[in-house]
């Protein structure tokens, strides 16, 4: 590996240095050799994941670290947070030169931890495991893992669980909440702490007129990026809270995740979300307020006599969040409908098989594939409400007629996907791990590495279904 330390150059009061503390029996779970190829692991290394992604491994040229930070968690001030479970045990060089963060979930309690154990269970690191490597394989920023091994060690939740540990990846750990909390506890720290966030993460915005200005523009713009990046593929976050989104716009922290089947824009997937602030619907409004809360705590950067025309300009700033959204998520959209956005009907038409998908209950991600294999009759048989369809298909047809269908068609296939990680999918591979086989953890990742080209050989009829409406959903929560 190729160390590049850079956040350990920082004041110490932004992080506290100390040791993993490994899980008893640790072993094998599930290794991403191409993600080590790509962080160019060594040999040695890869012969030695097992250690690395346990803890029982650190690195002398970097010694690990929990961050702290602060946050508001669903819309209310939570003070001082922090890597209750997580450590950051290095930061390497990619085969693109770009610094990646690896950061090992479940390796012990913290400062940080508050009334944690600083634990993190089989099941949950399976499904950041998958979740992560899905998001990346569908084109949708996102961390990733190296691996992530279990254990003979027990962890106390609603039951006992097997302990496991997750080494993620991600081109940035800082998040909105680091922002918050120096601004409450050390406010010194703000003006070194934002210009190494420029220069590490946006160097371009070195050269603008107001560097910090340009810096506050790319962080909103990556981040209506990445929402809208979200509705198109139906996956909802589901704890959108500010020490939960990161400066760089690359989906960090799953926890209560789902990729949305039956399509219900106000479904709830967290089932601790008691008021449904994080919805599917929510998540645009929801990362606006956040990045809000994020530029209020920009302000005191500007100057005594630029302090208003300042907050002006950030104002100004965020004004972009809507548009850059729009038009992201409408041209994704009418990329997936196979409809030329620049036809002045074709979002319309867009919306309106949206309507019937959610008032017919149809699945989200099967009923595009549908769309684009010209399945209408199927489609069709779906739907109760025949007139409302029928008046859709003639629209489509009618907007399609002379178009450059190859162009439209080839669009579509490189926007719908056969498969994503469907909560029950999740779930199996989860038990079975949980018995000691991890063969199903496998066969997923080798599905969702491709989730655009359809799998014959690998796909079971679970995978592209949603489960029948007579059975419960499986509940997921904060609890992990």
């Amino acid at each position: 590996m190729q160390f590049n330390p850079r956040y350990s150059s920082l004041d110490t009061k932004l992080f506290h240095q100390q040791q993993p503390s490994p899980l008893r029996g640790a072993k094998a779970g599930h290794f991403n050799e191409a993600l080590a190829d790509e962080l160019q692991w060594s040999a040695e290394d890869k012969a030695n994941w097992v250690e690395i992604c346990s803890g029982q491994k650190t690195f002398a040229e970097f010694p690990p670290l929990a961050m702290v930070y602060a946050g508001h968690q669903f819309g209310q001030w939570a003070g001082q947070l922090g890597d209750g479970r997580g450590l950051l045990i290095g930061q390497i060089l990619d085969q693109h030169g770009q610094t990646i963060d690896l950061h090992l979930k479940g390796a012990g309690s913290t400062p940080y931890s508050r009334m944690g154990d600083g634990r993190a269970v089989l099941r949950s690191v399976i499904r950041e495991y998958l979740a992560g490597h899905a998001l990346n394989a569908l084109g949708v920023a996102s961390s990733h893992a190296v691996g992530f091994t279990t254990s003979s060690q027990g962890v106390q939740r609603e039951t006992l669980e097997l302990g496991a540990m997750l080494l993620r990846t991600s081109d940035c750990h800082i998040r909105f909440g680091h922002f918050e909390w120096i601004n409450q506890y050390a406010p010194v720290l703000l003006a070194d702490f934002t210009q190494k966030c420029i220069e590490w993460h946006y160097p371009e915005c070195l050269d603008a007129d107001n560097p910090i200005l340009a810096f506050a523009q790319k962080v909103i713009e990556r981040t209506a990026i990445m929402i809208a990046k979200w509705q198109l593929v139906g996956f909802a976050h589901g704890v959108m809270n500010t020490d939960n989104l990161n400066i760089t716009g690359s989906t960090l922290d799953f926890g209560p995740y789902g990729f949305m089947e039956r399509f219900r824009p106000n479904w709830i997937n967290n089932h601790s979300d008691y008021q449904g602030r994080y919805t599917y619907q929510n998540q645009p409004s929801i990362g606006h307020w956040n990045l809000w809360t994020w530029l209020n705590n920009l302000i005191p950067l500007a100057t005594p006599e630029n302090k208003e025309q300042f907050k002006l300009d950030l104002a100004k700033c965020l004004e972009q969040f809507e548009p850059i959204f729009l038009e992201h998520y409408g041209q994704g959209l009418c990329q997936k409908m196979g409809l030329p956005h620049f036809h002045k009907d074709s979002l319309d038409c867009s919306f309106a098989f949206l309507n019937i998908l959610q008032t017919e209950q149809l699945d989200y991600t099967q009923s595009f594939i549908r769309l684009q294999n010209q399945e209408y009759k199927i489609l069709r048989d779906d739907c109760l409400d025949l007139r409302q369809f029928d008046a859709f298909l003639q629209q489509y047809q009618e907007i399609r007629k002379h178009q450059d269908i190859d162009a439209l068609d080839h669009a579509m296939q490189q926007a719908n996907p056969h498969y994503v990680l469907r909560n029950h999918m999740a779930q199996k591979a989860i038990e079975l791990a949980q018995r000691g086989d991890f063969s199903e953890v496998d066969r997923l990742f080798k599905l969702l590495n491709l989730p655009y080209s359809k799998q014959p050989d690998l796909e079971t009829a679970e995978d592209i279904t949603p489960l029948p409406s007579d059975v419960p959903e499986i509940s997921v929560s904060c609890s992990s």
